[in-house]
C-alpha cells in the first residue's frame, strides 16, 4: 500500500496526522517539516535522526512517525514492528544504547 494513499481522505495538516497534534507539528517545525507533503517525503528514519536529540525524543517517536505515515497507531507499530525497526536503527547507528 502506497503510504499516501493510506487515508481516505487527505490530511490537510500535520496534526490531522494518526497520532499527531498540536506538539508534534511543533517538533516536526523545528526541523523544517512543515506540511503533510514535507513529512512524506522525508524518509521515517532521517526524520527521526533529526529529532532524537531533542528533549524527549525516543522510541515512541519512531513508532509514531511510521504510524502517522501509515495511518496506524503507533502503539500498533511498537507492538507489531519493534525487532525490524530496532534492527534498522542499529544498522544506521540510531539504536537506543
Amino acid at each position: 500500500m502506497n503510504m499516501t494513499t493510506a487515508y481516505l481522505k487527505s490530511p490537510k495538516r500535520l496534526r490531522d496526522l494518526n497520532g499527531f497534534g498540536p506538539r508534534s507539528e511543533e517538533i516536526l517545525a523545528e526541523v523544517d517539516i512543515h506540511s503533510v507533503e514535507d513529512f512524506m517525503a522525508i524518509d521515517p528514519y532521517d526524520l527521526y535522526a533529526k529529532i532524537k536529540p531533542m528533549k524527549g525524543m525516543g522510541l515512541n517517536s519512531i513508532y509514531s512517525i511510521i504510524g502517522a505515515r501509515e495511518n496506524i497507531s503507533w502503539l500498533e507499530i511498537a507492538k507489531t514492528r519493534k525487532d525490524e525497526i530496532l534492527m534498522r536503527l542499529d544498522d544506521l547507528g540510531l539504536a537506543p544504547k
